[in-house]
């Protein structure tokens, strides 16, 4: 068997987020090897720059949606253009990122749509003709099994676990234009965005993570991760035990109540490794512990250990960071 899946690829400040790869790579279990049966959605100002990105991860064919509704996130367009391209199309599932946006609209396309939903999922395949996913549950301590038994099914895909892996080429480009009810639209519409003080890739996208727990002691200390990360290019996570102290804020939180990462390096400095924040970083390609308790559960977890005080080891490490990169 297999299903028409149409999967919605999220662009931010008019760069595609690396979710849409991932994404694709997910959705492509679905499709029973049928190339053209995989499909991307793209809307935004600079959507058509992203086509090519698409059809290199599987997407046989973008529909474009350029409209000054869809240029800032707002949920009622993005409902709107992807209810009637679905309903247009016949595709059987729709998938998207388990981001702050998809959290957001995807609930509400369920409802419209009539579709059945599976949310924060790490994997998705077809048993038959169902839809059936696994999701963790728990804090991660336990994987659910999910079925979707409608006849249309919705599904979010948890950021940063399903490895994007590049397809054959394809990526025919289709131009979409919705018919927009503005009488809807206007019920909420956005006034301004706020850019972040930080010009540095955010958490779920970095590719180096220095990350500090409750050891840190205050906000101040802080300074001495973001030196450090400074030198390499890294961002600066927190634990949630850091963020509930108020030594860092709640963007900077990894874990499962925070940000789901998997950067090639995590450094966890002064983190225990509840099983909270092992929940948001186990995928991490190279973990590595700095902790001055040899018991702590993060070195169970970690690739290297340095069992050391942080306010110590951090600097020798900043150091040989800048010897290596000259």
């Amino acid at each position: 068997m297999s299903k028409k899946v149409l999967v919605f690829a999220e662009v931010r400040n008019g760069k595609l987020k690396s979710t849409a790869a991932e994404c694709l790579t997910a959705a492509q279990s679905l499709t029973g090897g049928s190339a053209a049966q995989l499909h991307a959605v793209n809307m935004g100002k600079g959507a058509t720059e992203h086509a090519a990105e698409l059809g290199k991860f599987g997407a046989d064919q973008v529909h474009l949606v350029e409209s000054p509704h869809t240029d800032t996130y707002q949920g009622e367009p993005h409902i709107q253009a992807i209810s009637q391209l679905v309903e247009k199309e016949n595709f059987d599932v729709v998938v998207g990122p388990a981001s702050p946006t998809g959290r957001d609209f995807f609930p509400r396309l369920s409802a419209r749509l009539g579709a059945g939903l599976l949310t924060e999922v790490t994997e998705v395949s077809l048993d038959g003709d169902t839809v059936v996913a696994k999701r963790p549950i728990y804090a991660g301590k336990c994987i659910a099994d999910v079925a979707s038994q409608t006849p249309r099914t919705l599904v979010t895909i948890r950021p940063n676990v399903v490895a994007a892996k590049e397809s054959q080429a394809g990526g025919k480009v289709e131009a979409f234009s919705p018919s927009f009810d503005d009488a809807k639209i206007a019920r909420c519409t956005i006034k301004e965005v706020q850019a972040g003080k930080s010009e540095k890739p955010d958490l779920t996208e970095a590719n180096i993570i220095i990350s500090g727990g409750r050891a840190m002691g205050n906000s101040d200390n802080f300074k001495i991760l973001h030196d450090c990360a400074e030198v390499v290019g890294a961002t600066v996570g927190a634990s949630r035990a850091a963020v509930d102290s108020g030594y860092a804020a709640h963007d900077m939180q990894v874990g499962q109540t925070g940000k789901t990462v998997n950067p090639s390096l995590y450094i966890a400095c002064g983190i225990s490794g509840s099983i909270q924040h092992l929940a948001g970083m186990r995928t991490s390609k190279i973990i590595v512990a700095i902790n001055t308790d040899e018991d702590a559960p993060i070195f169970q977890k970690a690739d290297y250990g340095i069992v050391a005080d942080l306010f110590e080891a951090v600097p020798v490490l900043q150091k040989e960071f800048q010897v290596i990169l000259g």
